[in-house]
């Protein structure tokens, strides 16, 4: 079994019933905890809605290509729209972390690309586990944290486990 961080982020459509189903979907992979539910800007175009953003742990014996594959098979059937590059989207999974490989090949990166900038990928991670580490960092300590662009919606059982 290994540790696993996946994020979830939604601008399209009923953004918090979507990323519900979702975390519902991705507790029939293993065990689960899920982070509070986030409001974020958009980081490409602006000319976007907001985000809603979480993140979840889950502890699975999937394959990191295998549970890629689930991750992507979740966003299809979600109706998943992506309409231009870090643009709206109805729901994007990405896996952040899998347990403490570094893997890097034409389908996937981990950790994921970027994550180490993202305030809105990285709040949601320390709601579920304070102490992790990327790549030797401590993400408690990165200077982004300081002045967070993004606000909380739901601290409570937003995702009805």
């Amino acid at each position: 079994m290994t540790v696993t961080y996946i994020g979830l982020g939604s601008n399209l459509g009923d953004s918090q019933q979507i990323l519900t189903e979702a975390v519902h979907k991705l507790a029939s992979l293993g065990a689960i905890q899920v982070s509070k539910l986030y409001q974020s800007p958009p980081m490409g175009p602006q000319d976007q809605p907001n985000y809603l953003n979480a993140a979840v742990q889950l502890i699975t014996d999937l394959a990191p290509l295998a549970l890629l594959d689930e991750l992507q098979r979740f966003e299809q059937e979600s109706g998943r729209v992506r309409l231009r590059h870090w643009g709206e989207r109805t729901l994007d999974l990405d896996l952040l972390i899998y347990g403490d490989e570094q893997i890097q090949n034409e389908r996937l990166t981990v950790p994921h690309v970027g994550v180490l900038e993202r305030d809105f990928v990285l709040r949601p991670l320390l709601d579920l586990d304070e102490n992790l580490y990327i790549k030797g960092q401590q993400l408690k300590d990165l200077p982004i944290l300081q002045n967070p662009d993004l606000t909380v919606l739901d601290a409570a059982n937003w995702a009805n486990l």
